[in-house]
């Protein structure tokens, strides 16, 4: 007797649904996410707008360089310690809080010198803080 063979057909599988789902998938995902840059802030600085200066009898004005020194009343400061820069502003204040503290940092000081003096200040109870600036030119 002489059986039939079945033929095994070859098996095809249809990928075109699977990567059309996946496109769209894809698609909908790209158009509903939201792209925010956390690393980068945008910062908008005021201006100065050329306010005459207030002429103070006694002041403290705290210069800090660009390689972060610092100089208070025009005497430089042997070190960037802060025990140093809080013992020289407690020696010129003579125990006054009330006199005008101005900050003057140089463009390319680091943000931590400034914060610094800052701090200091905060620390020794000044309330008249400034932060000096220079008014822009106008020419353009």
């Amino acid at each position: 007797m002489k059986f039939k063979r079945t033929q095994v057909e070859d098996i095809h599988i249809n990928l075109t649904p699977m990567i059309d789902c996946l496109l769209f998938i894809l698609v909908f995902l790209l158009l509903s996410t939201t792209f925010n840059q956390f690393s980068r802030m945008n910062l908008t600085l005021p201006d100065a707008q050329g306010v005459p200066p207030k002429q103070y009898e006694h002041k403290i004005e705290v210069v800090v360089d660009a390689s972060g020194h610092y100089s208070i009343n025009g005497q430089s400061i042997a070190s960037k310690e802060v025990v140093d820069l809080n013992t020289a502003i407690k020696q010129i204040s003579n125990e006054r809080r009330d006199l005008m503290f101005v900050i003057a940092a140089d463009a390319k000081a680091t943000h931590q010198d400034v914060i610094r003096v800052m701090d200091v200040a905060g620390q020794l109870g000044f309330v008249n803080i400034n932060i000096s600036t220079k008014v822009p030119s106008r020419g353009y």
